[in-house]
């Protein structure tokens, strides 16, 4: 057939896919044959308005490697298409490209062990939603009930137990997980994860551990700037092996025999990634185009949740000292107020009053003023480790500790005492209370807030030139 006059009839840039099989059952190369002008345009001429290739120079009956990296959805499609005769369409954004793709494939004849099938694409720069939406019946379904879910939770936490329950169920896989990953700290984290009763697989939270996160930070150039990582055969776990051998190793001592990844990201940020092990290789299709969709919803929920967090931090935190604010220290003091008395018990409320700051802030300026304030909460914080510490305000710290006794509140305020002499000019007036349990709170703040007041006045009688 004259393949080059055939694609010359279709106005879209189109080329035509060779399939190689072998006698075992599997695929060999992947080459594109022959393409119109406007595919071959797309290579040989660079347009800011087209995707840049590998490649500027078509040749006939090249690997499809020549033009762009090895993909595995890609080969996927072709081989559903041009072996198995399936018509394929998917609408895609590849990580390798700043472009949206709306691809089509059709399947043609076959010339003994090489199967042909054509390839279309229409490429823009922007989304089309309609495009995005346009999904079968049972996908929307899948989607929509996880999007239900997330709009509608109340306990992020359960509801992501829900939901990765829910994506393993879909993809009939052995196990199922969400992993977060932080680029500051270098650390991962398993958000949510199910696995199903029959599982020869680990558990991800076993195997985690602080050398986790340098394996994730290669799954990227593993996924090789397609949107997802599917292995579902011998082909797909070769891959794996040849990019990224460390990985590979780590799957197959798990009894991990396929593999579908998918990075979960928020305004171009990876929040990490949800996989699912051992999954159904049949309904590969289904679970990427499902995955897909879910993938984007559930990182903008991470996205939102992560958001949510940080603005907690930001109003519970003091900013200049790093402690807790004088409003979580008022939260504190009421949820203490309205609590059973047998709730807590060995109750200690210390009140530590940063002497001379006044007479810093005026002459040596507030910049030395919020030096003094910064070190002071460090010698608070290397004190009363595992103890709640907040800026009361401007120069005094309230801490409250909790199954304690009155001897190591002795001991620490001894300690402060002490440390605070390494720290320049930091210096405490400090006043304590010891209660059983939080009967009642309000005597004890009173008590150790006298206290205070008798042990500042007694540092001024000392050091009477320090006197604000």
């Amino acid at each position: 057939m004259d393949y080059k006059s055939f694609v010359d009839m279709i106005g879209v840039m189109t080329c035509i896919i060779s399939v190689e099989t072998k006698e075992d059952g599997s695929y060999g190369d992947i080459r594109i044959v022959t393409g119109n002008d406007a595919y071959i345009a797309s290579i040989e001429f660079f347009n800011e308005d087209a995707p840049q290739m590998m490649s500027n120079k078509f040749i006939p009956n090249s690997k499809y490697q020549t033009y762009f990296p090895t993909d595995l959805n890609f080969e996927d499609f072709c081989y559903r298409c041009a072996v198995l005769k399936q018509p394929m369409h998917t609408y895609v954004h590849p990580e390798r490209f700043d472009f949206w793709f709306n691809l089509f494939m059709m399947p043609l004849g076959s010339e003994g062990n090489l199967h042909y099938c054509t390839y279309s694409q229409i490429v823009t720069k922007n989304a089309d939603s309609e495009e995005m939406s346009n999904t079968s019946a049972s996908i929307a379904t899948d989607v929509l009930k996880t999007c239900i879910k997330l709009s509608g939770a109340t306990n992020f936490a359960h509801t992501m137990d829900e939901v990765i329950s829910d994506i393993r169920k879909i993809c009939d896989a052995q196990s199922c997980v969400i992993l977060l990953t932080d680029h500051e700290t270098r650390k991962c984290s398993v958000l949510c994860e199910s696995r199903n009763e029959y599982s020869m697989l680990p558990s991800m939270r076993g195997v985690l551990n602080d050398q986790f996160y340098d394996l994730t930070s290669s799954w990227m150039d593993t996924i090789g700037g397609s949107n997802c990582l599917i292995a579902k055969n011998r082909n797909g776990m070769e891959y794996i092996r040849e990019k990224n051998p460390k990985w590979y190793e780590s799957l197959i001592q798990k009894n991990v025999n396929s593999i579908v990844l998918f990075p979960l990201k928020f305004n171009d940020e990876i929040l990490g990634y949800i996989w699912a092990c051992n999954f159904d290789t049949e309904n590969s299709v289904k679970i990427k185009e499902t995955l897909e969709l879910t993938t984007y919803f559930v990182a903008s929920e991470i996205a939102n949740q992560r958001l949510v967090d940080r603005l907690k931090v930001l109003s519970s935190k003091d900013l200049l000292t790093g402690v807790l604010n004088r409003n979580e220290m008022n939260n504190k003091i009421d949820s203490l107020r309205k609590s059973d008395s047998d709730e807590l018990k060995g109750i200690g409320i210390v009140f530590a009053d940063l002497n001379g700051l006044k007479r810093v802030n005026d002459q040596e300026g507030h910049e030395a003023g919020d030096l003094l304030l910064k070190n002071a909460a460090i010698v608070l914080q290397n004190v009363f480790t595992g103890d709640e510490i907040y800026r009361a305000g401007g120069d005094e710290f309230m801490i409250f500790m909790s199954f304690t006794t009155e001897e190591t509140i002795k001991e620490k305020c001894e300690k402060t005492k002490k440390l605070q002499r390494h720290y320049g000019n930091v210096s405490f007036s400090l006043g304590y209370c010891y209660q059983n349990d939080s009967t009642d709170i309000t005597a004890a703040l009173k008590l150790a807030d006298q206290r205070m007041y008798e042990d500042k006045d007694q540092f001024y009688k000392e050091h009477p030139e320090l006197k604000r």
